[in-house]
């Protein structure tokens, strides 16, 4: 994935489209991410003792990968990621917009 958490992220396609979100999740099993205030879906919640009073709860939902794209945190762009190794041979994400390692 070309993601991961922690992440800033702009969604590229449904509802959401245009908006930019912290990604709180990665399921890598199933391609999909959760962004924070994104893809919000209602849940009927039974009373637990983490919501006592229950009723219906607003909660993200997964969206998949490629509806997302990186923001570069050093341009402040969407970009696509590329991946280099450094001179002590560990592998770092970059970003293909500025050329600026990502990790």
């Amino acid at each position: 994935m070309h993601v991961k958490k922690g992440d800033l992220v702009k969604v590229l396609a449904g509802k959401d489209k245009g908006k930019q979100g912290k990604i709180i999740r990665a399921i890598p099993k199933e391609d999909r991410v959760v962004v924070e205030k994104i893809n919000l879906v209602k849940k009927h919640q039974k009373p637990t003792q983490q919501y006592p009073q229950g009723g219906i709860i607003a909660m993200e939902a997964p969206l998949h990968v490629s509806n997302v794209m990186l923001i570069c945190p050093s341009c402040k762009k969407a970009t696509r990621v590329g991946h280099k190794f450094l001179d002590n041979g560990k592998k770092v994400r970059q970003c293909k917009r500025c050329g600026a390692a990502i990790d």
